[in-house]
């Protein structure tokens, strides 16, 4: 059903997927995906008609090359290049800031990216108390001598990020922790500082997204089942927003929103997107 006045989809350039809970669901350890419905006659749809998407998850265990992978796999075709993860919106945002020598709490997939990019990084539990920033990633090894190091950086001035703050997503078990979101809590709880978002719905998330669509954003089409990431990270950024009701939240979710922030399509699945797309 449309919540606001629904532009037509014929009319998108450019597609934004999230993954879990929109084109997939993966095992309670973030592996082995198992696509939604419609979601592989959609991709191929759009290729067919020459129509560009990126996926864009805010999960941070994978490397892009990885996660390609894993949903190739699952017969989920995206290129390693269109496979968006937070640590490589990090890298730019870091970039621009000029930092050199980043902390990471995280997993391979977070800390690579990073890595490869050029910075200097240093895994916690190692300390860097004069790291430029810290960064908050997948870290299901997480410990107290973790907290020490990232408390003791932020406090001697280094830059405070994740990759998210939701407390949980979607699998096919139901709810998942969001690993990255209670160790950025626990880390604010002790500094008194807010992180900053690279993931969705950060603005310069979108615009790499978006430049690699090479569309503009009044055509490109964000489809995701979370109100507060792909629909927010539309609205911010005047895309269009496609809420799906396959992960943690349902049709109610989004009709409780405020007017001015209801996707303009929400619907029960990429099924119903496929159908309306043909």
């Amino acid at each position: 059903m449309t919540e606001v006045k629904a532009p037509d989809l014929n009319a998108m350039r450019g597609f934004i997927f999230d993954v879990d809970g929109t084109l997939a669901l993966a095992d309670r350890g973030l592996n082995g995906y198992a696509p939604l419905p419609g979601s592989l006659e959609l991709l191929e749809l759009l290729r067919s008609r020459g129509l560009p998407y990126v996926v864009f998850t805010n999960g941070s265990l994978k490397t892009p090359v990885q996660l390609s992978q894993a949903l190739g796999n699952a017969g989920i075709e995206v290129a390693p290049e269109r496979a968006l993860t937070p640590p490589a919106i990090a890298v730019s945002v870091f970039r621009n800031k000029g930092y050199k020598k980043i902390l990471v709490l995280g997993a391979e997939g977070v800390w690579k990216p990073l890595a490869d990019a050029g910075f200097e990084v240093v895994c916690a539990p190692e300390r860097a108390d004069d790291a430029d920033a810290v960064f908050i990633g997948w870290y299901p090894e997480f410990g107290l001598p973790d907290l020490d190091a990232a408390s003791r950086a932020i406090w001697q001035g280094a830059g405070f990020y994740t990759v998210s703050t939701v407390p949980y997503i979607a699998s096919r078990d139901g709810r998942t922790l969001g690993i990255s979101g209670a160790l950025t809590a626990a880390i604010s709880s002790v500094t008194d500082k807010e992180a900053i978002v690279v993931g969705k719905p950060a603005a310069e998330a979108f615009a790499i997204a978006r430049e690699i669509l090479g569309v503009a954003p009044e055509h490109v089409a964000i489809v995701g089942d979370d109100p507060a990431l792909e629909n927010e990270m539309a609205h911010l950024n005047g895309a269009i927003s496609v809420s799906v009701h396959t992960g943690l939240y349902k049709a109610n979710d989004f009709a409780r929103l405020p007017d001015n922030r209801r996707p303009h399509y929400s619907l029960s699945g990429i099924d119903q997107l496929l159908e309306l797309m043909r």
